[in-house]
């Protein structure tokens, strides 16, 4: 995916489980990690601010914070510790009004396999009231150059109310 953003990961031992292999909640850590680095990479469009180039946690601004709205994981392999990182890549899925959805896709890099599949819904919240506050236009030329697919999850279709699935 050429638009996306890609972290490698150092994993740690204290990542695996008793399974062998790196443990589910170590995922949203890994997420985050991913997240928070692109957030301060120099921005791709260029926008600048007196000292050099801005990032995107530049353009949130003290006056507002991003909230973690929503996460969904699907795992789809197990990741074992390894001493080469693994790769989180990122890009964005959907920009709305004061919210953006990310995608990710955790991979080991050994084989090319993707070990999860990750979307994270983020909202730019004020920080004196509280409420969501409009994504500024900085933001979003940003976000259009990490722009890529919705993330390609294995749901299975609702089942009518009322129903079990056997």
């Amino acid at each position: 995916m050429p638009s996306a953003y890609r972290f490698p990961l150092q994993l740690r031992f204290g990542d695996v489980d008793s399974y062998g292999h790196v443990n589910n909640v170590r995922f949203l850590q890994f997420l985050e990690d991913a997240r928070v680095h692109w957030l301060r990479e120099p921005l791709r469009t260029g926008v600048a601010r007196e000292g050099g180039a801005a990032t995107l946690a530049d353009l949130v601004t003290p006056e507002n914070f991003t909230l973690v709205g929503r996460h969904e994981i699907e795992y789809l392999a197990p990741l074992l510790y390894r001493k080469e990182p693994v790769h989180v890549e990122l890009w964005v899925t959907r920009v709305g009004g004061s919210s953006f959805d990310l995608g990710y896709a955790v991979i080991d890099p050994e084989d090319g396999a993707v070990c999860a599949n990750c979307s994270t819904s983020m909202v730019l919240v004020s920080r004196g009231t509280g409420q969501p506050v409009r994504l500024p236009e900085g933001m979003r030329a940003e976000f259009a150059e990490f722009a890529g697919p919705g993330v390609p999850f294995r749901r299975r279709p609702p089942l009518p109310e009322g129903s079990v699935r056997a």
